[in-house]
């Protein structure tokens, strides 16, 4: 609910503060007295589209408070919460404008965008008027009002539900397919690829042993033929075979010797032990240079192969393990994928089927919640003097989507016999504000939350007529709050509070100025109203008859 409006140097208001009720607020005034001045700083930080310019001439800055009560469960409260700001029982809403056009806005003493003020308005409130595009007379909404009028926001969920499954499914079987084809489009290089590595078999860390193992035995051909000379030189007829041959002979002479040959011939019996080392070492040595030519053969073949296949397939050697299970794992999808394809295209068919049983279903509400509607607004039409007017409401059929698979549109025929038609394309000013009327107490629940503005719906329409219209807006007010800025006399006098628009001119400027009523000056305000500017005792008379049915 509206509770206060602040207006501060906005066109030709300089300061206003009004506090509204619950109930069914009336504004009257002549006209050009700032009534719509009133509604374009309202949108205005409400962050409507609508005037350019609104900051009052001579003035740094334009500025509107608005404070909104939020009950517990208002739509709000999800904005607020979606949009980071702060909460609470109370919004307050401010935005000013400059000159130059720059526009500044805060929630709840928080800087936001106009994207969020917009979004806030919606779940706040409605405004309604002979140029409502926003609201009843876009055929766009009308599906969504319908809904609600039969509360189908249950079947409507499902539905939904349904769809989604349904497309996520769709998207599945498209995804599989064209995996598939791609695949297929490479099966035979696959198997060729598969086949290579199945028999290959290259492992990690391969090629770094392969290469040592080759390195070394290609030196070992390069220095055997060497160390075979030098073990045959270190042998019985090389080097052994000669010490051995001194040592015999030195021995035979050394006991005639004086003793002059011990040493030497101990130095001699420590070579032999020695050149026995040696000797076994350079064996040993070559026993270890000893392989098999077919084995270095062998260990090449094998290397260049795996270097080859890590060229072919553009990675490194020790990364083919890896690349051989990924062919194999598209190879094994190619195989199964027929079988995957077959199974999503049964989940696909179930899941068309369950979204078109919601759809159905909720065509068929629908179809019903269209009747009773049409039966409430022709209910609604015949105390505001339109008895004679049909109004029905048309489905037709729509690309399937999240929300079904039906199209809805309000439609009017002002006289029997008359084509029907779109509502702001059949029915003239009077008859469209009633037509707007009796939809709007149809279709709003006592828990709506929102604040509903009429901007002269009664416009064209008088006598029997506008009183009809007026109790038909105390009726909807009866349960939330109702704005209504009118020029019927029958209107103003259902008002639960009055208001009276003036303009007045202080020391040259030009102001407009909002006041609250009083029982006795709501008297004359709605005498006014009937008479002009001329007040008689007559129209006074008239006017308590009015508020005193």
């Amino acid at each position: 609910m509206l509770r206060a409006l602040d207006i501060r140097d906005m066109l030709i208001i300089d300061r206003l503060e009004l506090a509204f009720q619950p109930g069914l607020n009336v504004m009257t005034g002549e006209t050009g007295a700032g009534k719509s001045i009133l509604l374009d700083s309202l949108g205005f930080v409400l962050g409507w589209r609508g005037r350019a310019e609104l900051v009052r001439q001579g003035a740094e800055q334009g500025e509107v408070v608005a404070v909104f009560d939020l009950p517990a469960g208002h739509a709000a409260h999800a904005v607020l919460e979606e949009a980071g700001l702060p909460g609470g029982d109370e919004l307050i809403l401010r935005r000013i404008n400059r000159p130059d056009g720059r526009k500044t806005a805060w929630v709840n003493d928080r800087r936001c965008s106009g994207d969020v003020l917009r979004a806030l308005s919606d779940t706040l409130v409605e405004l309604h008027g002979q140029h409502d595009d926003r609201g009843l007379l876009d055929p766009r909404g009308h599906r969504a009002m319908l809904d609600t009028f039969g509360g189908l926001e249950q079947v409507r969920g499902e539905t939904r539900a349904t769809w989604g499954a349904y497309t996520r499914a769709q998207k599945r079987v498209e995804a599989t397919r064209a995996a598939l084809d791609a695949i297929r489009e490479e099966e035979e290089f696959l198997r060729h690829a598969v086949a290579e590595f199945e028999a290959l078999d290259p492992q990690a860390g391969e090629d770094a042993e392969l290469d040592a193992r080759r390195r070394t035995m290609q030196g070992a051909a390069r220095i055997r033929e060497d160390v075979a000379r030098a073990l045959g030189l270190l042998g019985g007829d090389g080097a052994e075979g000669a010490m051995a041959d001194a040592l015999r002979w030195l021995d035979g002479v050394a006991g005639n010797a004086d003793g002059t040959l011990d040493a030497p011939l101990s130095a001699l019996n420590r070579a032999m032990v020695e050149l026995g080392e040696a000797q076994a070492g350079v064996g040993a040595s070559l026993d270890a240079l000893d392989f098999d030519e077919h084995e270095l053969e062998n260990t090449e073949e094998r290397l260049f192969a795996i270097r080859a296949l890590a060229r072919k397939h553009d990675c490194a050697p020790d990364n083919l393990p890896d690349v051989g299970v990924a062919l194999r794992d598209r190879l094994t999808t190619l195989d199964a994928g027929d079988a995957d394809l077959a199974q999503q295209e049964a989940d696909l068919c179930a899941a068309q089927a369950a979204y078109e049983a919601a759809a159905t279903m909720l065509s068929d509400r629908r179809a019903a919640a269209a009747v009773r509607l049409d039966a409430a607004v022709m209910a609604e039409l015949a105390p505001l003097r339109m008895e004679r007017a049909e109004f029905r409401t048309i489905l037709g059929a729509a690309d399937p989507g999240p929300d079904g698979h039906d199209t809805a549109t309000f439609t009017v025929a002002t006289n029997p016999g008359a084509p029907a038609g779109a509502l702001n394309k059949i029915a003239s000013g009077g008859e469209l504000s009633r037509f707007l009327l009796a939809l709007k107490v149809c279709l709003t629940g006592p828990d709506s939350g929102l604040t509903m503005i009429f901007d002269e719906i009664d416009r064209g329409v008088g006598g029997a007529t506008a009183d009809a219209v007026g109790r038909r807006l105390a009726d909807l007010a009866r349960n939330g709050q109702v704005l209504v800025v009118t020029h019927s006399p029958q209107v103003a006098a259902r008002g639960t509070h009055h208001w009276r628009v003036e303009k007045q001119v202080t020391n040259g400027a030009t102001l407009s100025r909002v006041v609250p009523l009083s029982d006795t000056d709501r008297i004359d305000e709605i005498a006014r109203m009937l008479a002009g500017d001329t007040v008689t005792d007559e129209a006074r008379a008239a006017a308590r008859a009015l508020l005193n049915p």
